[in-house]
């Protein structure tokens, strides 16, 4: 395989989607730009792995750089919405260093021993009812604050301020459901990493 795989299509989308997410950071202060960006950088995260699986172009690296440029975005869109939110992206690096240490690129099949709440978000990779809510948490749920703070809620859709508030609301349990097992991820990766009580010579 070798370098080659770094010319795979699926790849080539997730290097397309880098430059969407600079792109879309460049124009933040542009709400129509940005969030046509935005979009298009999410809707192509479906796009690689269709085309990975459909051109038999799966690879280690695809699956390492997909997660990337996932946490790259949402990094992004976290930390133009607040002064905190590198502490939403910090977290959620921690949790891919954690997943592809020791899972490597099947992490998303390798919860077969948690509990079945884990299971059931993590089953068919997302795709069930609650895993795509979950989804929605992590990926829909920072757009969403974007454009309640940019009032395109209101300009654009003609959203009431209550319904605003209503529909912030499972987003917000979608990202707070995502936090449980990124925080089973976690636990799990210390419990491994202490799982071998002799002492190591430095």
């Amino acid at each position: 395989m070798g370098l080659q795989v770094l010319l795979y299509w699926p790849n080539i989308i997730g290097y397309i989607r880098i430059g969407l997410v600079f792109s879309a950071w460049a124009s933040c202060e542009t709400p129509a730009a940005f969030v046509s960006l935005y979009l298009t950088y999410i809707a192509l995260d479906g796009v690689d792995g269709w085309m990975a699986r459909r051109l038999g172009q799966t690879s280690k690296f695809g699956a390492w750089l997909d997660v990337v440029v996932d946490n790259l975005g949402r990094g992004m869109l976290w930390s133009l919405l607040f002064e905190w939110g590198w502490l939403v992206s910090a977290f959620e690096w921690c949790v891919f260093v954690c997943n592809h240490n020791a899972r490597g690129d099947h992490w998303k099949d390798s919860f077969i021993n948690s509990p079945p709440l884990i299971q059931a978000v993590m089953a068919n990779g997302f795709r069930t009812p609650l895993g795509t809510w979950v989804v929605s948490g992590l990926h829909c749920f920072p757009l969403w604050l974007y454009g309640c703070q940019w009032g395109l809620l209101t300009d654009w859709l003609y959203l009431p301020p209550w319904i605003q508030a209503v529909g912030t609301l499972p987003l917000a349990a979608g990202r707070l459901l995502a936090l449980s097992v990124e925080l089973w991820c976690i636990w799990t990766h210390i419990k491994y990493l202490t799982s071998d009580a002799s002492p190591r010579k430095n």
